[in-house]
């Protein structure tokens, strides 16, 4: 019963995230981009914040950089349905620039409330903007992935956004190597 009442609080809260008007991102969005996949995963994964065909979808990691996600969950042996995709932004930033302070301030709520329902065994960091947020840190991606943290309750993997990847392949095989560390971490007891 306490799983249907964390999946009944999690829709609540994408309605709520659905009539959000806390920054002005509200008013360019065609969809609030909440969430993808199992709340009760072991994993949930963190991005910065949708793009253009997330906002079109209404779903996070749709585009390119989803297609690599998905690959790479393949190397964890997880699938999509398998965890949980959220971003620190919930709406489209115009031109896919990056988040704002005052605009994740809005939203953070969000994302500490999904996490805390979810209660994953691991969440996994996908770039600078959700890494920084979720560690509370200023240290950048590149000397944070790869190695768990802990961040109150919960176990954090920093790793490249699969969007960096797109554009500097030199990341792809660091990004394969951090989901195949995911992968061995599942197994661990």
């Amino acid at each position: 019963m306490a799983e249907l009442d964390g999946v009944q609080e999690l829709e609540a809260l994408a309605a709520e995230a659905a009539r959000c008007k806390a920054c002005p991102l509200w008013e360019g969005r065609t969809n609030v981009v909440f969430a993808d996949g199992s709340p009760q995963a072991r994993v949930m994964l963190v991005g910065e914040a949708p793009g253009k065909n997330e906002d079109l979808e209404g779903r996070p990691f749709v585009g390119a950089a989803g297609k690599n996600l998905d690959s790479l969950l393949e190397l964890a042996g997880l699938r999509r349905e398998d965890v949980y995709i959220a971003n620190v932004l919930k709406c489209r930033p115009p031109s896919n620039r990056n988040p704002q302070s005052h605009e994740i301030q809005a939203c953070a709520h969000f994302l500490h409330d999904q996490a805390r329902l979810v209660m994953p065994d691991f969440i996994v960091t996908m770039g600078n903007f959700a890494t920084r947020h979720i560690m509370k840190t200023d240290v950048g991606i590149t000397r944070l992935r790869g190695q768990v943290h802990q961040v109150g309750r919960f176990r954090v993997l920093p790793v490249y956004h699969p969007a960096a990847a797109l554009y500097d392949r030199s990341k792809q095989e660091v990004l394969e190597g951090d989901f195949r560390t995911l992968g061995l971490l599942l197994q661990t007891p």
